[in-house]
This record gives structure tokens, sequence and C-alpha cells, in this order.
């Protein structure tokens, strides 16, 4: 029989793992969306940041439900090596596109991180509302590519 302290420990750590890759998320997408220069591309990112902000809320919810009192994440070393990669690129003209391949890169981590979480245990209501939020960031992912190649 499982042990279901282990059990919520194992749970926990893979949300709190999808949490800081949301906030890598988040920052990036509004940090990237105040940089891009097409207007359509802007609103997505812009809109895709308070998209990521919902699903870290959602999660943090889910673990104060679970008995977690204090959660405080700060996202991934990767992400902020990223947003700042991003913007060292951006500041030596690199465009719509180089920021586009800057995004691609981050939703790889995101689709990383929610593939690496689904193999943990996780109770079925946790499970199905990470395999929602993980087809939004298969999408998310696939229109930030198209976008890139359309911005090469």
């Amino acid at each position: 029989m499982p042990n279901s302290s282990k059990d919520q420990k194992e749970t926990e750590s893979a949300l709190r793992s999808i949490i800081e890759s949301l906030i890598d998320g988040q920052e990036g997408f509004k940090k990237i969306g105040e940089q891009l220069k097409d207007p359509t591309l802007k609103e997505y990112f812009l809109a895709e940041s308070l998209t990521r902000a919902q699903f870290r809320g959602d999660l943090e919810e889910i673990l104060h439900r679970e008995g977690v009192k204090d959660v405080k994440e700060s996202g991934t070393a990767v992400g902020t090596f990223q947003r700042a990669w991003g913007d060292i690129k951006a500041m030596l003209g690199g465009g719509d596109g180089t920021l586009l391949a800057t995004a691609e890169e981050g939703e790889d981590a995101a689709k990383e991180a929610y593939s690496k979480a689904m193999e943990s245990f996780l109770p079925l209501p946790i499970r199905q509302v990470l395999t929602t939020q993980s087809a939004h960031i298969e999408a998310s992912h696939e229109f930030v590519k198209a976008a890139r190649d359309t911005h090469k």
C-alpha cells in the first residue's frame, strides 16, 4: 500500500516545480510582450502572461487545500538566464524573430516541466488540472513556434 505522506510530498514537489516554470513563463511572456513590435503578438504575449499567473494561482490554491501553508516560489535559474539572454539579444537589435525564438525555448522548458510532473504520483483531480493546463501550454508553444517561423 502506498505511503500517503510520501505521495503527498511527491505531489507537492511536482506542483512546486510547475509553479516555478509558470513564474518563468509569466515573467517571460510579459517581458517579451513589452518588447515585441508586432501589436498582435504583443497582445497575445501579455494575455498569455496573465494566463500563466492564473495557472499558478490555481496550483497554489490546490497546495493550500492540501495543507501547504507557505507557497513562495521564485522561478528557476534557467528561466532567469533565458530572460536575461533575451534582453541582450533584443538590445543588440535581434527584433521580433529573436524574441520569439527565446520565447519558444521557454515554452520547451514549460512543456518539459509538465511532462516530468505527470510522471509523479498525482491524485486524479490534480492530474486533470495539469492535463488541461498542459494542453494550453502545448497550444501556446505551437503558436509561438509558428510566429517565430513567420518572423525569421
